[in-house]
């Protein structure tokens, strides 16, 4: 296909699709003339994941192109595919070291090493723990740590079912991007569906009319 029928297929426009692959997002097209290059269904399916994880996952095209180039690595483990993106995806908190800190990221791995998960307290994600949990202590809210391990279990419970899902996938390439895209949305949903969980458990704890419409 052309990309003026490869950008009506995707909603993505030509200009766009320019810049993808300028920016090494996007393969470029097979050329059919000087002028001309033709798309495949291999074009329409990386615009896709390129959007989701830009619009709905909100990453940044530095960030996109180190996942892409991740899952195009043969040689790369999906364990390691995984955790670019995971990476790429918690945010870095800038906090001078206090006592507060620290005592944060000591939380983080006794709760690491007393659930026995195979993960470094110290990387992002513990990091972006840590800083949160700091946070908290800082605004007079130190105790919603006693409420981690209920977090732990949910968190456990879905990262089950992320990877129960990914496993049913047999090519590398779809297993490798269904990982990065549950990873990303599956964010997105679990944080929709955590707000739609708030306003029922609010109106059951606090009570509220039974038309709430929050």
């Amino acid at each position: 296909m052309r990309i003026g029928e490869l950008s009506r297929r995707t909603g993505v426009s030509v200009p766009t699709i320019k810049f993808y692959v300028r920016e090494g997002l996007l393969p470029a097209g097979e050329l059919t003339s000087p002028n001309q290059a033709s798309y495949g269904e291999t074009h329409v399916q990386r615009l896709r994941l390129i959007r989701a994880l830009l619009d709905v996952g909100g990453m940044s095209v530095a960030a996109i192109r180190d996942v892409i180039v991740a899952v195009e690595d043969p040689e790369r483990s999906m364990h390691k595919v995984l955790g670019v993106t995971a990476n790429r995806l918690v945010p870095r908190y800038d906090r001078e070291p206090d006592t507060v800190i620290e005592e944060a990221r000591k939380s983080v791995a006794e709760l690491v090493a007393a659930r026995g998960w195979h993960a470094y307290p110290e990387n992002p994600a513990g990091e972006a723990l840590a800083a949160a949990l700091a946070a908290l202590d800082d605004v007079g809210h130190g105790g919603f740590a006693e409420i981690l391990d209920a977090y732990a279990d949910a968190a456990e419970q879905v990262a089950r079912a992320d990877m129960d899902y990914v496993a049913h996938h047999v090519a590398r390439e779809e297993l490798v991007e269904s990982a990065v895209v549950g990873t990303v949305l599956g964010d997105a949903i679990f944080a929709a569906l955590r707000r739609l969980a708030h306003v029922d458990a609010s109106n059951r704890v606090f009570g509220g009319p039974a038309d709430d419409r929050e």
